[in-house]
């Protein structure tokens, strides 16, 4: 079985008109948002073996923030450019190349491929993944590559707005 849960970034800040689109950091709510799902998938029981980001500061940090929640070494994430500015077909890629003794990953990563990739995957539908949202995903086989709708189940869709 490999667990797979999409998190799109959590909320950045527009404020700072210099900064290119990759730099753009976290705004308040989103350094707010971003641990609270933290303590949600820690809540949920969830171990991640591989947490996997977009190297834009604010995907970055989103990682960076639920890792510390859930006491995985934020020196572990490991940054995979091409995220930054995938697709969802690009995506699938990047998830089937994950190891295979890895049964538990995060992605942190962007919209609107993130929830292209997540409904590409689920056999249920998924509204547009928000800000810090997290789409959790089982699938049965025991390698990144193999996996598809048609072994997929959907675990969870959950939202910062479910816990405030």
């Amino acid at each position: 079985m490999k667990t797979l849960y999409i998190m799109r970034h959590a909320k950045s800040s527009w404020n700072f008109e210099e900064l290119s689109d990759h730099d753009r950091p976290l705004n308040k709510r989103g350094r707010t948002d971003a641990p609270l799902m933290g303590q949600e998938l820690v809540a949920n029981n969830v171990k991640l073996q591989l947490i996997l980001s977009s190297p834009a500061v604010r995907a970055l940090t989103t990682a960076t923030l639920v890792a510390r929640e859930l006491d995985y070494d934020a020196d572990d994430i490991a940054i995979d450019d091409r995220m930054y500015g995938a697709s969802a077909e690009e995506l699938l890629e990047i998830t089937r190349e994950a190891p295979s003794e890895v049964d538990f990953m995060l992605m942190v990563g962007h919209n609107e491929a993130l929830s292209e990739f997540a409904n590409m995957l689920s056999p249920e539908h998924v509204s547009s993944i928000p800000t810090a949202g997290i789409v959790a995903l089982r699938f049965d086989c025991d390698n990144w590559a193999d996996i598809s709708p048609s072994n997929a189940k959907l675990l969870f869709y959950d939202v910062p707005k479910n816990h405030k």
